[in-house]
């Protein structure tokens, strides 16, 4: 969900400024149909928490255009209970445990410390990548 609300964050520093950019040029080659996005029950449950009206709208917006949707259930709770026993957070480790069930090459992050823990656990399926990451990856 970080990466989604991204380029609505304020850009004051370089590092968001460019994320947000590279999370806009995802989302418009999603609309090309250069690439599937998925979406899940714990990115809606997700945005759903959001307090900000504009932000969460914005998500669902993104949420709706996703290809594939990745229903929690039996197979991604217990993944999601593996990765919590490698340190990832809850939530985190049902995105990827989503993504990965979605059979997505990638779950983008703008969240360091789950970008570091999931590099430092066992190398998934899914790879958990950076907006800057995933761009250079995907663009052609």
């Amino acid at each position: 969900m970080c990466s989604i609300q991204r380029p609505l964050d304020t850009r004051d520093q370089v590092r968001i400024a460019v994320e947000a950019e590279a999370i806009l040029g995802i989302l418009a080659l999603g609309e090309l149909e250069e690439l599937d996005l998925v979406a899940s029950d714990a990115l809606v449950f997700e945005a759903e928490q959001n307090p900000h009206p504009a932000r969460k709208r914005y998500a669902f917006e993104v949420l709706a255009k996703a290809k594939v949707f990745v229903h929690s259930g039996e197979q991604v709770e217990a993944r999601a209970r593996s990765l919590l026993s490698q340190g990832i957070k809850p939530l985190d480790a049902l995105h990827l445990a989503s993504a990965e069930a979605g059979q997505a090459d990638f779950c983008c992050t703008c969240d360091d410390r789950f970008l570091k823990r999931a590099r430092e656990t066992a190398y998934p399926p899914t790879r958990v990548v950076s907006p800057l990451e995933l761009i250079a990856e995907i663009a052609p």
